[in-house]
């Protein structure tokens, strides 16, 4: 029989309070109640911040003279009589922790159901419940400041504050911040001295809030983040670039990561902004694959939205997709950064939550490896069938953070343990958590790219999870799932999380096509030049289009891929840079503008057609490219005759455009972002669309004036 979720069983079991025979016994049922398992974790991370929180309470205590005048009032009372029976005393560790432990657990459900969707929205608020919101702030605040002058200078001195967070602040004024400045940012605390360090949270620095000139950033704990540079893909004369190649990509973390800056009220650095990746972010309606090919592939013509003389052609590919049934059992490699870097919330407590959700989605015939690495790396579970997912979620759950650093003695061990259960004809990935932060042995970028690169010929595909801020390496990560033959993502909440690992589990883990490049060859009859949005650091070379030895990008089960090119026409002018002409032979364009050239255009040149869209694939176990060819035209059509999904994509690229600063987006605003994201919203069952148009405001209240 399996154990009762309400069992007081589970807290003393939780807190550690049963002898051995019964603690087994509660171990063996707990595998067959997947609701009990989570009102234990529950029940420990509460009981653990309780503990931190007790740990920091001032010390409650008589003074002398109330003593004194506590027993000279039972003296008076009872005098030489018989005194009173000793009254029980009130154990905190047997009442108050359990009671607390229920609340706050009614607390983590509300903020549970707020992240799902239920009140996830601030504006959805009513009045009333947005005051009281209000209120319990500033009384927690004013608890804050109460507790701070409860203690002394010298004792608050000798407790480091250090919330969630990691950044130094040096004091190089003569005083530091007040008792009721840190007490608003936070901490249980007082003033700091001159060149004392203290640590503030990083929404506070984000935000601009509780430093000044005052105050200066310094030490190795400071915002070390890593983003590449991206230079945006130029406009292209079609007689000297008639062919545009680029390699395919279904990443998301860039939008995931923009949201939280976002949502932390700063706009992201331009490097965090790849606009195919935001697209991408979202589902569209498109036509599931009907022939032999694992995808479709459609294209969609309209006016450009940005440039009125311009048009915007869209390609769209789908995916097949499996229902879970009929999915191919799963031999996964969880492969863990459990350093000392990854002790904040949002890395691996909220990595461990995440892991737990996929964990719940396997089959029995899956199974399940972990990983872990730091300053040295380990085999924390051996493959391990599903069936017993119990085992799983313990060796998760023991999963503590410390150390340095090594993540490539870890990559070597994960895939290796993939390879040693490979599982022909199945999934075989490895799934790498990490905030992407390496400084102990293998720690290039080109070397550790170089060994994902080596490992990806074993067969074992890859998938890489980004967690957390202040140290994180965008740079690095995306590289590794480039060359891994996998997706990124990243996670930063747990309805993320969801998104990723639950609803979107077939794309995430089952690869149905890998080394996807796209051709386009633009007709110049009809085009004048044309741009790529976005996938700048996806561009090939027009030779690697037909060289099967060159690597490029995944489709997953399911997914959906969006690219953009602005075009324009012919007869519409463009200023683009000139070359010198050719000493040796004629230059591309006299082939297509004089009529006795050596070689002047093709018949198919003046049949109307805008460009040939052309794609290789290979099967994921399959070394031979495929090859799928369709011409394109421009039917005439404006944005009011497009679907939905068409005008959301556009407008998703255009606010990309926008935050990276796009010489390319003219007058374009973010209003006009957030009109044509509201106008195209349609059905939103997963409230995705409408999360885009709110950072769309957002964004806009952050602009400089």
């Amino acid at each position: 029989m399996s154990i009762d979720p309400n069992d007081p069983k589970l807290t003393a079991y939780a807190l550690g309070e049963l002898d051995d025979t019964e603690r087994a016994e509660v171990e063996a049922q707990l595998k067959e109640s997947e609701a009990a398992r989570q009102t234990v974790n529950e029940i420990r991370k509460t009981a653990a911040l309780l503990t931190r929180e007790l740990k920091a309470e001032p010390a409650l205590a008589l003074s002398d003279d109330q003593r004194n005048a506590i027993e000279a009032k039972a003296e008076q009372v009872y005098g030489g009589g018989k005194k009173p029976a000793p009254v029980k005393r009130f154990s905190l560790r047997r009442w108050w922790i359990p009671t607390s432990v229920a609340a706050s657990l009614l607390i983590v459900g509300f903020v549970g159901y707020m992240q799902l969707g239920g009140l996830s929205r601030a504006r959805e608020l009513s009045p009333r419940l947005r005051a009281r919101l209000d209120t319990e702030k500033q009384l927690q605040g004013q608890r804050l400041a109460d507790a701070s002058r409860a203690t002394s200078p010298a004792s608050r001195r000798r407790r480091e504050l250090r919330p969630v967070g990691n950044v130094r602040l040096e004091v190089s004024a003569s005083a530091g911040p007040s008792e009721e400045r840190l007490a608003a940012l936070g901490y249980v605390g007082g003033t700091v001295a001159a060149d004392d360090a203290y640590y503030l949270p990083w929404s506070a620095i984000e935000s601009g809030e509780g430093w000044n000139h005052k105050y200066s950033i310094s030490g190795p704990a400071c915002n070390t983040e890593d983003y590449d540079y991206i230079v945006e893909n130029p406009f292209l004369a079609v007689v000297h670039n008639p062919l545009s190649t680029f390699s395919i990509d279904v990443d998301t973390a860039s939008y995931a990561n923009i949201r939280r800056f976002l949502n932390q009220g700063r706009l992201p650095p331009p490097g965090a902004v790849r606009i195919e990746e935001m697209v991408n972010y979202f589902d569209y309606d498109y036509p599931l694959p009907a022939g032999d090919d694992p995808f479709s592939v459609n294209v969609e013509v309209a006016d450009c939205p940005w440039k009125a003389d311009h048009i915007l052609a869209r390609i769209c590919i789908k995916g097949q997709e499996f229902e879970p049934d009929e999915r191919p059992p799963a031999n996964l490699v969880f492969l863990i950064d459990v350093s000392g870097s990854m002790r904040p919330a949002n890395k691996l407590p909220l990595l461990k939550e995440a892991m737990e959700m996929l964990v719940d989605q396997l089959a029995y015939d899956d199974s399940v490896a972990i990983v872990v690495y730091a300053g040295a790396s380990g085999l924390v579970l051996p493959s391990t069938p599903c069936e017993d997912k119990g085992a799983i979620l313990s060796a998760l759950d023991r999963l503590q953070s410390g150390g340095s650093t090594n993540g490539g003695a870890g990559i070597q061990l994960a895939y290796d343990t993939a390879v040693d259960n490979f599982i022909e004809g199945g999934v075989n990935r490895v799934l790498l958590a990490t905030d992407g932060d390496f400084n102990v042995g293998t720690t290039s970028q080109s070397e550790l790219v170089r060994m994902i690169e080596e490992k990806a010929k074993s067969g074992v595909f890859l998938s890489v999870l980004g967690f957390g801020m202040g140290n994180y390496k965008d740079s690095m990560l995306e590289k590794l799932a480039d060359k891994g033959n996998g997706n990124y993502a990243y996670i930063d909440t747990a309805n993320e999380a969801r998104k990723v690992l639950v609803e979107q589990i077939g794309g995430t883990l089952v690869t149905i096509a890998k080394d996807v490049k796209i051709q386009i060859e633009f007709n110049p009859a009809e085009v004048n030049a044309y741009r790529l949005i976005g996938y700048e650091n996806r561009m090939l070379r027009a030779e690697d289009f037909n060289d099967d030895t060159k690597d490029a990008g995944e489709i997953g089960a399911g997914h959906t891929v969006t690219a953009f090119y602005e075009i324009v026409p012919a007869g519409v002018e463009i200023d683009l840079p000139d070359v010198d002409p050719l000493k040796y032979q004629p230059a591309v364009a006299e082939t297509f503008s004089v009529e006795e050239s050596r070689r002047g255009p093709k018949p198919a040149a003046q049949g109307g057609e805008l460009m040939t869209v052309k794609l290789r694939y290979k099967e994921p176990d399959g070394d031979t490219s495929k090859l799928i060819e369709m011409p394109v035209t421009d039917a005439g059509l404006t944005l009011n005759d497009m679907s939905d999904d068409f005008v959301f994509a556009a407008s998703v690229a255009s606010f990309g455009m926008l935050l990276r600063g796009s010489e390319h987006s003219g007058d374009f605003t973010y209003q006009a972002v957030l009109e044509m994201a509201q106008a195209s919203i349609g059905e939103d069952p997963f409230g995705y669309r409408t999360e885009f148009v709110n950072l769309v405001q957002r964004a806009t209240e952050l602009q400089p004036e």
